[in-house]
């Protein structure tokens, strides 16, 4: 007995007992009436090809996780510092080298300007920070600017700020792991010309990581991201101590190697372009507002303080580096970064001290852009479920990680690593475009919630807020400006984000309201005149199996043999009435040799009701082998899609395996009164 109860005696006489078979228990679990939950044996593969992949992804992704087990991929507060702040943290290593190149050419007096600049991002950077630590208690589910926008300021401007993240996210994958190359081939200069082959490894990396999953990503991006924080810190100190106690600092001269002639005057519009230049210290500030549903609960309280560590942090590091290279007189070469320089003077160069923290300044870059890795792909998620990005973006995959939306990131950071060699200084004016505008917009939706939902403390709130809208909206314009030709690529390509996400959205409206029920409608049986009609190639255990299921259905069945020999399809003929009798078998010649095409106009001209529903069932056989599949089906395949949208037509696929027990031929059901008989053939 298979199943059900199986009484069974005892081993004294008298003793009975019953045995409860449930075949289902290996693959479902009952966990409410009527609900039976999947195991993991029913989502596993059957064929051998299917369990090679299966076992593939085991080892590199790790093994499936239920959805109930979420809670457990939930970040505490030194694994999301580690997660999210790797981007924002990590842009210290690379943000002076951007405030030198610009203001190197006004010499000493330029140099010594850096740090003035360097302390006027910082101030901006608080003011930013406090402003998203806002948006994290508002806006608990994520989004941060697009949700903001779409609450306060409308469709257009919540769009215009998920592009312009979508496409900084990208571009910081890109300059994270070039900038990363660029570390390593400073310590290392033979393998410079490794440096594109570097970056697109480094990627591939993360991307595994990534698909482990969010717990898993946080253990392996961890110690790195402390090992650079301890190293930088550390490198900070001693410099500060040799400067300010020993006296080691030596100013930049007031002419600078490799420069020619007098050094240019230092105007307000130099300072601008250097201040453009070190906002990219910025980028990846949003990236915790954005991702306060990965937290631990309680998710926005521990979201604020992580995201006051990093500013703190940030700001240490950023203005202690530029403080180093001032007072060492570091200027950019060609051949090594800023902070490659500061740590070869502070630990010494060719030293162990200054390969480590080579060493941890290439992880953290690289490990930058596993930010993007976990903001992009939640904020495509968020699109996607509002209608604004392909459904499947909201689909996670085994490791609860959102698989096509770390795939996309990946594949287009490659892209743009492989375009631009990997070099950093041509990737930048892409890069601090989007962050800017989408701060912007984000602040000024505060602004209007405040004004709006009011509450506790609201005018103070509204006040930081508004500094931070007219503070970011200054270096929006200003990045863009001073940051032309490059940047304007970004302004185009934001504005076609847009249009594409309204189109998707309205092609998604569109079909909502198509297939949309009404509630009070109350679905009866169909009252349709239905009708079966199988293709057939020829006589095949594939067909007889389509031709019983469609007896099942109806009594209205028949058989269209599409073909340019009369002769063979009349023998055809003569062996279905045989083998297959009481079905009408018609035949259609095509003397140009299309299969399709006559197929579909047969059906046409054959309607006689209208609204008469048609069922095209074919006929397919199911190959053991993926290499098999391209021999088999293509006419089924072109018939399908040919069918594919006309009016009251319904295509079934009937597979056949070889592995099926043969099936015998259906009788045909007695005829009743009054019972329509199949539609015949037209004349000729």
């Amino acid at each position: 007995m298979i199943g059900g109860r199986q009484p069974l005696r005892g081993r004294r006489p008298g003793d009975r007992r019953i045995r409860v078979e449930r075949p289902h228990a290996q693959f479902f679990r009952y966990t409410g009436k009527g609900v039976m939950t999947a195991k993991p044996a029913a989502i596993a593969p059957t064929t051998a090809f299917g369990k090679a992949v299966w076992s593939a992804k085991k080892i590199l992704i790790g093994r499936p996780l239920a959805t109930e087990e979420e809670i457990g991929e939930r970040l505490t507060k030194k694994k999301a510092l580690a997660i999210f702040s790797s981007d924002a943290i990590s842009s210290s290593a690379y943000a002076t080298d951007e405030i030198l190149h610009v203001l190197v050419v006004a010499g000493a007096i330029g140099i010594m300007a850096t740090l003035n600049v360097a302390f006027a991002i910082a101030i901006m950077l608080a003011v930013v920070s406090t402003s998203y630590r806002q948006i994290g208690h508002a806006y608990p589910n994520g989004g941060g600017a697009y949700a903001v926008s779409m609450e306060n300021l409308g469709k257009l401007p919540a769009l215009v700020a998920a592009g312009a993240l979508l496409v900084d996210y990208i571009l910081t994958v890109a300059v994270s792991t070039s900038s990363a190359v660029q570390q390593i081939t400073s310590a290392l200069p033979s393998l410079l010309p490794w440096n594109v082959v570097i970056g697109v490894l480094a990627i591939v990396l993360i991307t595994l990581g990534n698909l482990r999953g969010i717990r898993e990503s946080g253990n392996i991006f961890a110690i790195p991201t402390y090992l650079f924080v301890g190293g930088a810190v550390l490198m900070i100190v001693l410099g500060a101590y040799r400067i300010i106690v020993e006296g080691a600092g030596t100013p930049a001269p007031a002419i600078l190697p490799g420069t020619s002639g007098a050094p240019e005057a230092l105007t307000i519009f130099l300072l601008l372009r250097a201040f453009a230049g070190g906002s990219v210290a910025l980028t990846g500030t949003e990236a915790i507002a954005n991702g306060v549903p990965a937290f631990k609960p309680p998710e926005s309280r521990n979201a604020a303080s992580t995201l006051t560590a990093m500013a703190i942090l940030l700001g240490v590091l950023f203005v202690g580096i530029t403080f180093l290279s001032v007072n060492f007189g570091i200027v950019p070469i060609a051949d090594q970064t800023v902070i490659a320089q500061v740590s070869s003077r502070v630990y010494g160069a060719d030293s162990i001290g200054f390969y480590l923290f080579q060493a941890f300044t290439a992880l953290i870059l690289i490990l930058a852009a596993n930010t993007s890795y976990n903001a992009f792909p939640r904020l495509a998620a968020i699109l996607a479920e509002d209608g604004f990005m392909p459904r499947q973006f909201a689909f996670r995959g085994d490791r609860l990680a959102y698989t096509l939306g770390i795939g996309i990131l990946a594949t287009l950071a490659m892209l743009l690593v492989i375009l631009f060699n990997a070099d950093t200084h041509a990737l930048i004016p892409l890069y601090s475009v989007g962050v800017f505008v989408s701060f912007t917009l984000s602040q000024g939706g505060m602004v209007r919630h405040w004004l709006r939902v009011r509450g506790d403390r609201w005018t103070r709130r509204l006040g930081i807020n508004a500094v931070g809208c007219v503070l970011t909206g200054v270096v929006s314009v200003v990045v863009l400006i001073e940051k032309a030709p490059d940047s304007l690529l970004v302004a185009v390509i934001i504005p076609i984000l847009v249009l594409l996400m309204l189109f998707i959205n309205r092609q998604y409206n569109n079909s909502n309201r198509e297939l949309a029920v009404r509630e009070d409608l109350v679905i009866g049986p169909p009252h349709r005149q239905e009708r079966v009609v199988v293709p057939v190639p020829g006589l095949t255990r594939a067909v007889v199996q389509a031709v019983n299921f469609g007896r099942a259905l109806t009594e209205d069945v028949q058989m269209i043999h599409v073909t340019d020999d009369v002769e063979e399809g009349e023998k055809l003929r003569a062996r279905m009435e045989r083998q297959l009798p009481g079905v009408p078998f018609v035949i259609v010649e095509s003397p140009y040799r299309s299969l399709v095409r006559p197929f579909v106009t047969y059906l046409d001209v054959t309607t006689r009701d209208p609204d008469a529903l048609t069922l095209v069932i074919i006929p397919e056989y199911v190959a053991r082998h993926w290499w098999e599949r391209l021999l088999y089906n293509q006419m089924a395949d072109r018939l399908r899609k040919e069918l594919l949208g006309r009016p009251n037509t319904v295509v079934a696929n009937v597979p056949y395996r070889k592995e099926n027990e043969p099936h015998k031929v259906v009788p045909p059901p007695a005829a009743t009164p009054g019972a329509s008989g199949p539609p015949a053939a037209p004349d000729g």
